[in-house]
Order: structure tokens, then C-alpha cells, then sequence
């Protein structure tokens, strides 16, 4: 292909990927990266000269709530907020209104996003006891990545808590079920017992215990289906230890989000009261110290923002009558930033678990990866440019974030969707041929 038929040359930025970088020219023609190496000619030739280029992130859990909770947040403002902060791709959870767990709804939901989004999409399908024997027809229909589980319940109304209701969710189907991992019976029975008045109970309400149990019941029922299983934020020290030992029997995978990276009880409980509230919670220092040994070990598959916005009038209502969400999308990548920035990580695995791994484990077509023949979604960006972080800068219908007054790093220079680097609602419907 002459250079005169590329539409875009990126010149001399550190290109990353999950396994190496280097320095070179990335060319971009009909939406797709064209060519990686030494392009001088094209329509448009921007120069990237001490800039790092990685793929767009795939954020594979997004809560935009909508359709019903649109108060909150929409499919135009999650995916603006997406793009905005480096996200070209999401997947988004059924926990709406009504919940994501017909075929109608999906398609209805797909409706939704169409000539809105910003960034391209997917829609988990939503598992209920009701649905459960149809869910291997159900997890193939076009748009949707597969199978949500909530064993326990968070916002919404999705909750498969019943054995037997589990396992049929885990019998019908093939691809991998991400599942939320708490023990609903036992949230439940503490919630009675202690009848909470103080946010700072809420590790104490959904305790480690919850989220352990509940973790190796999924894998025991997941284990005798024969189905692949994504279990997603973990909040405890002591899931990774039995996650990395399923991992030697069965195909298991796991996420760990920014905030039970970044946040710790009491501290984030003290400074931000119920806006540190989300499902399962944010822990002691402890929980966070040995996840984050967890992730050097690679115990961790995938980074997800987990992004589940309220507004401030419904985070302000006294415990527990406050929702549990904080808003993340926008700002996933900037803290992962500040995380290589501190040398607590390096840029190549934030580019293997953010944008690599997310493709491989749903089978998306096209995405995570730059390169040659792959859709040209890339984030340029200075990583080690710092700022303040300030709602009034983010795109989340929210309005507010955790990391109001943080020092954060990475300076996003363009967010290119298939090569455009402008910001209009033209994103896709993902494909997932991968997992046929």
C-alpha cells in the first residue's frame, strides 16, 4: 500500500502493547490500523514525539442506567464520559429498568445506543431463575458478550441467590458467565443483625466472609458445569489465593477494579462517607495491600471501572438508605496512570489487562489490540503529565467522582474510534465472532 493511501500517520509516539514498546509510525487507513513502522505521507500526519500510544480501553464493566434510571446516567453520557477518558469500547450490565434479561430488551436496549454513543457497545444479558433454561440461545444473540449472574443483590432488581437456580444458569450455555460474588443469604442475615446506621459498617454488612463463600461456591458450581467463569471486583485478600488455585483446574478469570486499588476503610469512609459506598465495599488497608500483591503476582486478569453513578441528592440519604456506585469510567485510565506513574506498575500490563485481555476473554472482534488489520481505537497521551481532578472537568451526568482534588496522571492528547479522533456519537455494536 503507497503512503499516499493512508488517512493518518501518528509519528514517533511509544507505541505499547501488552508485552513490549517501542518507537515508531502507526498508520491508520479506512478505520484500521494500516501499517506500524516508518510512514512518512498521508492526508493527516500528527506528531507524537515523546507521546505513548496503546489501544483503546475495553471497559468490560459499565453500569450507564439506562433505560429507567436515566436520571442518573445515559447511554450518550456514560459513553461521552467513556471516550472521554480513553474507554473506546464497553460493556454494560442488565441491572436496569426494566432489567436486560429478554431478547426484546436487548434489542431495545441496542436501539438505544444507536446513532448516541460515543464509543462502541455491548450489552450483558441479564441471568433470573425464569430465563435460566434458555440462556444458551440467549447468550448468542447478536450484541451481547453472554451471561451476567448477581448471586447477590445490588442495585436493581437481578438476583439468581438459589443454588439450584445457579447451577441451571451454569448448565445452559458454553461462554464465560461474569458473576457478581457475594452471598446474598448472609448480607441479608447481618444486615438484620446489626441494623446499620454508619457507612463505616458497610465492610462489616456485605463482610469479606460473603464475598469468600460466595466466591468458591460460583466456582464449584461453575466447575462441575464445565463453564468458563469471570468473577468480577474483588475486594477481599483472600479470594486471590483461591482463584489462583481454581485457575490450575478450570477456566477462571477475575477482575479487580481502581478504587479497591486505590480506596481503604476507614479512611476513604471518613473522608468521603457514603460516596466510597459501592458493592462489594471498599476494605482495610489490609484487603487492599494483599490484592495488591495479587496483582503483581497476575493473579488479575482484567481492570473494569465498575462505573455506577448516583446522583449526590441519593448518595446524601443516611446509610444504608444511600445506594452503593461511584462513577469510574472516565477516570479508570488516569488512575491506572498514577499507579505506573508511582512504579507500582508498568504500562505494559495496564495495556494487557485493560484493552488486551478484555477482547480476548468475550471474543471481540477487532478490538484490544494495536495491531496491523485491527480497528484503529487508540488513546495518545502523556503518562506522566499531572492534574487535579475535578468533576466539573468530567462527562458522567453524575456530577461528582471519588477522586475529587487527586492528583492524577496522564495527559490524554486524542481518543481515536476507528481513526477519528473527534468525539461524536459514532460508535458501534461490537461483534463477538470470537466466541462462536
Amino acid at each position: 500500500m503507497p503512503n499516499t493511501a493512508f488517512d493518518t500517520v501518528i509519528r514517533q509516539a511509544r507505541v505499547v502493547t501488552g508485552t513490549h514498546s517501542e518507537v515508531a509510525d502507526v498508520a491508520i487507513a479506512n478505520g484500521k490500523i494500516a501499517g506500524i513502522g516508518d510512514f512518512r505521507d498521508a492526508e493527516t500526519v500528527i506528531e507524537a514525539a515523546g507521546l505513548i500510544l496503546i489501544p483503546g480501553l475495553i471497559d468490560t464493566q459499565v453500569h450507564f442506567r439506562e433505560p429507567g434510571l436515566t436520571h442518573k446516567e445515559d447511554l450518550a453520557t456514560g459513553t461521552l464520559a467513556a471516550r472521554h477518558g480513553g474507554v473506546t469500547s464497553i460493556l454494560e450490565m442488565p441491572n436496569t429498568n426494566p432489567t436486560t434479561t429478554t431478547p426484546e430488551a436487548l434489542v431495545e436496549k441496542l436501539a438505544m445506543a444507536a446513532g448516541r454513543a460515543s464509543c462502541d457497545y455491548g450489552f450483558f444479558f441479564g441471568a433470573t431463575p425464569e430465563n435460566a433454561d434458555l440462556l444458551a440461545e440467549y447468550e448468542l444473540l447478536p450484541g451481547t458478550p453472554g451471561i451476567k449472574v448477581f448471586a447477590g443483590s445490588s442495585t436493581g432488581s437481578l438476583l439468581v441467590s438459589e443454588e439450584s437456580d445457579l447451577r441451571r444458569v451454569f448448565g445452559h450455555g458454553r461462554r464465560r458467565v461474569a458473576g457478581h460474588s457475594e452471598n446474598e443469604a448472609r448480607n441479608r442475615r447481618m444486615k438484620a443483625e446489626m441494623a446499620p446506621t454508619d457507612v463505616h459498617q458497610h465492610p462489616e454488612v456485605r463482610d469479606a466472609e460473603s464475598a469468600i463463600m460466595e466466591t468458591r461456591r460460583i466456582l464449584a458450581i461453575a466447575k462441575d458445569a464445565g463453564r468458563p467463569v469471570h468473577i468480577l471486583h474483588i475486594s477481599t485478600g483472600d479470594e486471590p489465593a483461591i482463584l489462583a488455585e481454581a485457575k490450575r483446574h478450570q477456566d477462571v478469570t477475575c477482575e479487580v477494579t481502581p478504587q479497591h486499588l486505590w480506596f481503604a476503610a476507614p479512611e476513604a469512609y471518613d473522608r468521603l462517607g457514603t460516596l466510597a459506598q459501592m458493592n462489594p465495599p471498599i476494605r482495610s488497608a489490609d484487603h487492599r495491600d494483599r490484592i495488591w500483591q495479587a496483582l503483581e503476582a497476575g493473579v488479575f486478569d482484567v481492570f473494569g471501572s465498575d462505573h455506577a453513578p448516583h446522583l449526590l441528592s441519593e448518595k446524601s440519604l443516611p446509610y444504608p438508605a444511600s445506594p452503593s456506585g461511584m462513577p469510574g469510567v472516565e477516570t479508570m485510565l488516569s488512575v491506572l496512570l498514577t499507579f505506573v506513574a508511582q512504579g507500582r506498575m508498568s504500562l505494559e500490563t495496564l495495556v494487557r489487562m485493560a484493552c488486551e485481555t478484555p477482547a480476548q476473554l468475550y471474543g471481540i472482534t477487532g478490538k484490544g489490540h494495536l495491531r496491523v488489520g485491527y480497528d484503529a481505537d487508540l488513546v495518545l497521551l502523556d503518562p506522566a503529565r499531572p492534574f487535579v481532578c475535578e468533576a466539573k472537568n468530567l462527562h458522567s451526568r453524575c456530577g461528582w467522582t471519588s477522586y475529587e482534588g487527586e492528583t492524577l496522571y496522564g495527559e490524554i492528547h486524542g481518543v481515536f474510534l476507528r481513526g477519528n479522533r473527534e468525539i461524536t456519537p459514532a460508535g458501534q455494536q461490537l461483534r463477538f465472532d470470537g466466541l462462536r
